[in-house]
């Protein structure tokens, strides 16, 4: 499950064309950067394959709730 989840507009004042986004999930911290289109690109962790689908599942389901209402 997703802690901590941040999100910020890439460019102040405008809600496109993407977000810095940041969480922890199970204990290890992630960040990057959310695009327009659902496309993540992840910084300096990401996570392992496995768990890839469920964490961007939960994540646009978190841009959805709050971005996009």
């Amino acid at each position: 499950m997703i802690t901590h989840f941040q999100y910020k507009p890439l460019i102040k004042q405008a809600s496109l064309p993407g977000w810095r986004i940041s969480f922890y999930f199970r204990g290890i911290h992630y960040d990057g950067i959310y695009h327009k289109n659902g496309k993540i690109e992840w910084a300096a962790t990401t996570p392992p394959k496995e768990e890839e689908t469920e964490i961007q599942s939960q994540i646009h389901e978190l841009m959805l709730f709050h971005v996009y209402e």
